[in-house]
């Protein structure tokens, strides 16, 4: 029995460093500390070769997407604001006209995605996987901005995700999405307590 553990850990070690770096990266975006974007920088370098192995090929072109926005939403949290502070740059809610701008991003980069998994890959969930990657994508920005509703995103994209790991039998994923759909209640809960105070 201890020797299959050990099996699969050695196996599964860069998932498992998956799970251990996005834990941090979500606990940090919930306390709104700026390490959250370094932690995630990390969780889709690694994420990139599991989505890769898994065909998950929507997911981890966003995981390259999370890399590159690790490094703007560091900045932005950085120099957002016009005092230049980190702490400057508050919690707000999403505008109508942005809603709807989002929205039609959303809309476009589902269908994108999913002609793309239909087409040219072997993906056994194309239109899921293009579903859970169109709304991070959106998330992610929101996130950036420290706009409240992206938790309400995070939410459905993760409890959606969670059947799509099962199904592939990604069970460190699992677990780190379990935690992730839970958090992202609380964080919503901790950011609207932050909104309130402002």
């Amino acid at each position: 029995m201890l020797d299959q553990i050990l099996l699969w850990l050695t196996q599964n070690y860069i998932e498992i460093l998956g799970l251990i770096f996005g834990l941090l990266y979500i606990v940090f975006s919930i306390k709104q500390n700026i390490w959250c974007w370094p932690a995630g920088f990390i969780t889709s370098a690694l994420y990139i070769y599991v989505f890769f192995n898994t065909k998950f090929y929507a997911d981890m072109g966003l995981q390259v997407y999370y890399l590159i926005v690790s490094v703007y939403g560091w900045y932005h949290w950085m120099f957002g604001s016009k005092s230049k502070k980190q702490d400057d740059l508050k919690v707000s809610t999403t505008k109508v006209k942005l809603a709807v701008y989002l929205t039609l991003a959303f809309i476009i980069l589902f269908v994108l995605i999913s002609y793309i998994l239909v087409r040219f890959t072997d993906s056994e969930v194309p239109y899921w996987d293009a579903f859970t990657t169109a709304a991070s994508f959106v998330a992610t920005w929101m996130l950036a901005r420290k706009l409240i509703e992206h938790w309400i995103i995070w939410i459905v994209v993760d409890t959606v995700s969670l059947g799509l790991y099962i199904y592939k039998g990604l069970y460190p994923t699992v677990i780190l999405f379990a935690v992730y759909t839970v958090l992202a209640i609380l964080g919503y809960i901790e950011w609207k307590k932050q909104l309130k105070k402002a």
